[in-house]
């Protein structure tokens, strides 16, 4: 049986990161048909559905999934040989960038992000998706999100890895009820207010059970946003990481920050996107700005280091 063309396969890679036969068609600028004709072909290739229909997505099969990783890059890099070298100027991108971010990441990275974008001359559309730790991978993949930045650990060949930031947690609470020094019993008549662990963030909730602290929640949440005024209006307490804590204190001063009475750190924040050869110029160039601003000084030289 004849090897896929180079079409065949880029069909493959566009419907795997579109989910949709119409709108793989619409990247492709062919028609729907020529889409199902190319699919019905691949399928007898591999001997594999490749995609079964769930209401209106195309869901990949585990075969599909295998194949999508190797066949991305080799395209890409292909892709790389046969066009012209871009000479990258980002005062003249204005085409749209996704970035992954928690709510946390929002409110601590965004700051510096636009920042930096405003210091280079850039315009790009800048779309933030809100982050589920569990979609990191996937939205990376198949390319609905360009960067990503999450303390979750995603232990995998196919993504790019560099930690940008360390992570020490800390309490925060209103400086009209301060917290005691810091001791084994700072915490004893506190209630705290717990947040969602979507985003990755799992050391609070850890920190609460493992001293027996679950019973004094008071108040759960989802984002961190309200959390601020929360605390000023009230006496509880969070446990959230430093550098949060620090951007918090600068919106609400009357907030005070102290530390914990039991080693408070997890995984560092790290930075995510596909693997060099699949990058575009404006990735390669949004990833190493995005580093430089966030990142919390450290040596980074090891950063193209896809398992880091």
């Amino acid at each position: 049986m004849a090897l896929p063309d180079l079409n065949q396969l880029r069909t493959f890679v566009v419907l795997y990161e579109m989910r949709s036969l119409t709108a793989a068609a619409d990247r492709l600028h062919v028609t729907q048909p020529t889409v199902s004709y190319t699919l019905a072909r691949l399928r007898e290739r591999f001997g594999d559905d490749l995609f079964r229909r769930e209401g209106h997505v195309m869901v990949p099969t585990t075969r599909a999934t295998q194949l999508f990783g190797p066949l991305h890059e080799a395209l890409a890099q292909i892709d790389a040989v046969v066009s012209v070298p871009d000479n990258f100027e980002p005062a003249q991108f204005t085409g749209e960038l996704m970035l992954g971010l928690t709510s946390i990441g929002e409110q601590t990275f965004l700051p510096p992000i636009m920042a930096a974008l405003a210091r280079e001359a850039a315009g790009p559309h800048l779309q933030v998706e809100r982050l589920d730790a569990d979609q990191v991978e996937d939205g990376l993949i198949r390319g609905t999100i360009d960067l990503a930045m999450t303390v979750s650990l995603i232990a995998t060949p196919s993504l790019w890895r560099t930690r940008v930031r360390a992570v020490e947690y800390v309490a925060l609470s209103s400086g009209s009820h301060p917290l005691p020094p810091t001791g084994p019993r700072m915490f004893a008549d506190r209630r705290f207010v717990r947040v969602s662990a979507r985003g990755g963030h799992v050391f609070p909730l850890r920190a609460l059970s493992e001293h027996g602290l679950l019973p004094q929640v008071a108040l759960t949440v989802e984002e961190y946003a309200t959390v601020p005024a929360v605390l000023e209006a009230t006496d509880l307490v969070v446990l959230l990481p430093r550098h949060v804590a620090e951007v918090f204190c600068g919106w609400f001063p009357g907030l005070r920050i102290a530390e914990l009475p039991w080693p408070g750190q997890s995984t560092p924040v790290s930075l995510y996107t596909r693997r060099e050869a699949s990058l575009s110029p404006a990735q390669r160039w949004f990833r190493a700005l995005v580093v430089g601003a966030v990142a919390d000084g450290v040596d980074h030289t090891d950063r193209a280091d896809p398992t880091d």
